[in-house]
Order: structure tokens, then C-alpha cells, then sequence
């Protein structure tokens, strides 16, 4: 148990700079370009955090807080969800709820440290945030209802590590049981047969758009633009600089690791029941996941401001179809 709430830990504290490091790079490499080093986030972290702060006089402690505290809240998070097949650290029925609304605290913080700023760009920021959230949200809700109903389970632990294939027995087990979803035998529902493929379908898609949506990126944010008129959370903290900004980047980083966690239980549950194996395996799938990420991002632009609802709208009703083709 303490060898596995250590790798967990130093997965959740170590990894999630080094996949912004892969989208980078992936998007350079896609554009023709050399691109910045793999651990450039690495290094922007630890420079930023050697900087000294640029505090508006008319900011209070909220402006203050809202980075520190968004950091905690999404390490929090990262705590209530599974690496690889090992259970989380932090489990109880319920436990999704809790997860859900650790992420909404996070974005109450951030916004409410950019309206403290007093900044028009800031506060139309702000105001874009929460409005996209109102759909991203509920997306995320249905994909926890439909994991929730398939295992049985309202613990995040047991709804994500029940949709792989073996909890123990080695690769010979987990080839037939993997035969045996693929042919419809049984594995993705408690009560056996095939039924939930199609709604596991339905909630990768929806999970990887809020993916994309809560971590900023394209089509529905870019968080390399530098034009206040068409950002939405890189807005919000133009007024933080020094390790305030820091922090910021880094809860960025380990909010991306997180969703992607969840997201990777459901499209890639397979465990071989060996720890270091498993390990392995999961940094494996989390850098695929970030390149992958990283081709979205070269392949197509950003979406008018306009239609990101649209797309939200899409993600809400992939996992609303999902959880309605569960409910008999």
C-alpha cells in the first residue's frame, strides 16, 4: 500500500509538466520545427518560481489565493483517481461528486481572482469561463453516471478500475478476457454481455472534448495566443507573474494529468496484474494521449468563439445518449 501511495504520488507531482512537453513538441514537429526541449515546462516552473511578484495595488487576498488555492484543489482531485489498476489513495462511495465540484471550486477561484484584478479582459475572461463550464459540466456529470452505472459503484476507484479486463492473472488472462468483451461475452457491464460498448463510446468521445475544454486547448481555447479579445482562461491570469503564475501553469498541467487519468480507464483499461508493468504502461498510454492531444492541435484551428458551445452541447449529449442506452 505505501509503495503504490508513493508512485501515485510522484506520478501525480512529476508527470504532468512532461505531457505539455509532448504536445509541444508534437506540434512542432507537425509545423516543421525543431520546437522547445521535452522538459522546457520543467524549466519554465523552476525560473518562474526564482521571480520575484508584480502585485496590483488594487487586488486584495484573493487575487493571492486564487492560484495557491486552485493548485490544492486540483492535487486534491488527483488524489481521488486510480493510477493504472492500483486503487486511489483517497476512496469513498460518493466520491465522484466530490471530484466533480473540486474542479468547480478550482474554476471559482481562478475567476474570482481575475475579477479581483478589476481588468475588463480579465472579467470577460472570467465570464467566458463559467459559461462554457455550465456546458462542459454536465458532460462530465452523465460520463460519471454512465461509469457509475456500469460498475455498480459510486467510487471513482471501482467505476474506473472495473472496466479493465483483469485484476490479476498475467498476460494469458487478460488476452482471453479481452477476446471475450470483443466478442460480446461479457466485461464492460456487472450483469455480463456487450451492451455498454456502445455507451463507453459515447462517453470517451464527450470525456476527450471536456478534456480539451478544461484544460484550454484548441479548438476550443489556445492557450498560445496572446490576443485578449479571443482568450479565455489565458486572460484571466495576464495580472500574475513570479511563482503566483507558476503555480497557475503547474495546476494547469496536473488538471490535464488528471482528466486524461479518467479518460485513459475508459478508452484503455487493460492491466497485466504486474505493478511496474502496469506503471509503465499507463506513462506509456498518458504520453500517447498528450501527442495525440498535441495532432489535434496541428491538424485543425480554433473554433469561432461562437461555436465552442456547440461543441460542448455535442460532448453533453454524446454521454447523455450514453447514459440513456444504459438505462432499461
Amino acid at each position: 500500500m505505501m509503495v503504490q501511495l508513493l508512485i501515485h504520488l510522484f506520478l501525480l507531482l512529476i508527470l504532468p509538466p512532461l505531457l505539455l512537453g509532448v504536445i509541444n513538441k508534437t506540434k512542432a514537429f507537425f509545423a516543421g520545427r525543431k520546437g522547445p526541449p521535452v522538459l522546457q515546462t520543467y524549466y519554465d516552473l523552476l525560473k518562474l518560481m526564482r521571480k520575484g511578484m508584480v502585485i496590483s495595488t488594487t487586488t486584495t487576498w484573493v487575487f493571492r489565493a486564487g492560484p495557491v488555492v486552485t493548485l490544492a484543489v486540483v492535487l486534491a482531485a488527483g488524489l481521488l483517481v486510480p493510477v493504472a489498476h492500483f486503487s486511489a489513495p483517497v476512496a469513498f462511495t460518493g466520491d465522484l461528486i466530490l471530484f466533480a465540484y473540486l474542479f468547480g471550486l478550482a474554476r471559482f477561484f481562478t475567476t474570482a481572482a481575475a475579477l479581483d484584478t478589476g481588468s475588463p479582459f480579465e472579467g470577460m475572461g472570467a465570464a467566458r469561463e463559467v459559461t462554457f463550464a455550465c456546458l462542459s459540466e454536465p458532460a462530465l456529470f452523465f460520463a460519471l453516471l454512465v461509469l457509475a452505472k456500469i460498475s455498480g459503484s459510486l467510487s471513482l476507484t471501482t467505476m474506473l478500475t472495473h472496466l479493465a479486463p483483469l485484476s490479476g492473472g498475467g498476460e494469458p488472462a487478460m488476452a482471453s478476457r479481452a477476446l471475450q468483451i470483443v466478442s460480446g461475452g461479457g466485461g464492460f457491464t456487472s450483469g455480463g454481455g456487450g451492451a455498454a460498448v456502445a455507451p463507453v463510446v459515447l462517453v470517451s468521445l464527450g470525456l476527450f472534448i471536456v478534456l480539451l475544454a478544461e484544460t484550454c486547448r484548441i479548438p476550443v481555447d489556445d492557450p498560445n495566443t496572446h490576443l485578449e479579445l479571443t482568450m479565455i482562461h489565458e486572460v484571466m491570469v495576464l495580472d500574475h507573474s513570479g511563482p503566483l503564475f507558476g503555480f497557475i501553469l503547474y495546476a494547469a498541467a496536473i488538471k490535464m494529468y488528471v482528466l486524461a487519468a479518467v479518460l485513459l480507464h475508459v478508452i484503455a483499461p487493460f492491466a497485466t496484474g504486474r505493478p511496474v508493468i502496469d506503471t509503465l504502461l499507463f506513462i506509456l498510454e498518458m504520453l500517447g494521449l498528450a501527442a495525440v492531444i498535441g495532432i489535434v492541435e496541428s491538424v485543425m484551428a480554433r473554433l469561432q468563439m461562437r461555436h465552442v458551445p456547440y461543441l460542448l452541447i455535442a460532448a453533453m449529449l454524446f454521454c447523455a445518449f450514453g447514459f440513456l442506452l444504459l438505462v432499461r
